[in-house]
């Protein structure tokens, strides 16, 4: 399968339109094997993604060495790796427990601090690259600095655009699942990229209504990640969950309306949620977090199955969509 690449702002980064997700392999939830990420790589790569993002705060960095050595044996400018900043870890040596807390399956070996310090900055990157087994990262995203707009926009965001400049990074941005501080920092800014989370999707378009258009007309390329909002669009039923919580009811039955029109064109919903965000020029990439082969070759397999217009038009008439949302097929 062939993806198309796109390039992050005015970076030379090119990321292709579907990318890898990798918290699950930091044991996100529940255990993976070694082996299993490992193999959930390699099924990414088969297909074609050449996009994979990471982050310390990702089992307490395990999901950066898995990565790191999944990718060690491919060529390494043939792909694209990014990763983040904001929480620097620290050895606990002997503490007992572990990170589920914190959504993570691995044992309390760090702690995370925050840290939108300009030398926090330096030092997560210090301690990524040591993980990843690299020697640059092609994009590094602030990530959810929610309460530290101050810090991460005075101290973090400058010391990236140094980082930037001396060719360390290739391109930097921020990662959030909110629209309204991410557009402050494309107003504020010269930031390549954005990493939006779940707001972005056939549920929830609340980044439509300022930040894409934004973007858009500053030249800010878009990453969707949390295109099936955590699982109740990837499969409706009760007792799915919303945002990581059980999904309230009225988002329920719009799921299952969702999921019904899709059926109606023989179109599977997953493959619905993840063509949709790509209908908005603004949009790059959407992100799949994957655990496993099979959910590295099914999120491949959904991208490519055929969306007809006349689903995304029904999707509108019955006001499942807003009507001036665009979509795949008026993007071309």
């Amino acid at each position: 399968m062939t993806l198309y690449r796109n390039a992050l702002g005015r970076s030379t980064v090119r990321v292709t339109e579907l990318s890898f997700g990798a918290a699950a392999i930091g044991n996100l939830f529940t255990a993976v094997t070694d082996a299993e990420a490992e193999q959930a790589v390699h099924a990414a790569w088969d297909a074609g993604v050449r996009y994979f993002d990471t982050a310390p705060h990702y089992g307490l960095g395990l999901s950066e060495r898995r990565l790191g050595a999944a990718l060690r044996s491919r060529p390494r400018n043939e792909y694209v790796v990014s990763t983040k900043v904001g929480r620097v870890l620290e050895p606990t040596p002997g503490a007992p427990g572990d990170d589920l807390a914190n959504g993570f399956a691995v044992p309390a070996t760090h702690r995370r601090r925050w840290d939108f310090s300009a030398r926090g900055v330096r030092q997560s990157i210090e301690g990524s690259l040591e993980r990843l087994g690299l020697d640059r990262i092609d994009a590094v995203y602030l990530h959810d600095p929610d309460d530290h707009a101050g810090p991460a926009l005075d101290q973090a965001y400058p010391e990236l655009a140094r980082m930037r400049h001396e060719g360390t990074v290739g391109a930097i941005g921020v990662g959030m699942n909110q629209a309204d501080l991410l557009a402050r920092f494309i107003r504020e800014t010269d930031i390549d990229a954005i990493l939006l989370a779940g707001r972005y999707t056939l549920l929830d378009q609340r980044g439509l209504t300022e930040l894409l258009p934004l973007a858009a007309d500053r030249g800010v390329d878009v990453v969707i990640g949390g295109v099936f909002n955590s699982g109740l669009l990837a499969d409706p039923r009760p007792g799915a969950t919303y945002d990581y919580t059980a999904a309230p009811p009225d988002l329920l039955s719009r799921a299952l309306d969702l999921k019904a029109v899709c059926e109606r064109h023989g179109v599977p919903l997953r493959a619905a949620a993840l063509r949709f965000p790509l209908g908005h020029p603004a949009v790059a990439s959407v992100l799949v977090g994957t655990r496993s082969a099979a959910e590295a070759r099914d999120a491949a397999a959904m991208l490519g199955h055929t969306v007809p217009d006349a689903l995304w038009a029904e999707l509108k008439e019955r006001r499942l969509l807003p009507v001036d949302v665009p979509t795949p097929g008026e993007a071309g």
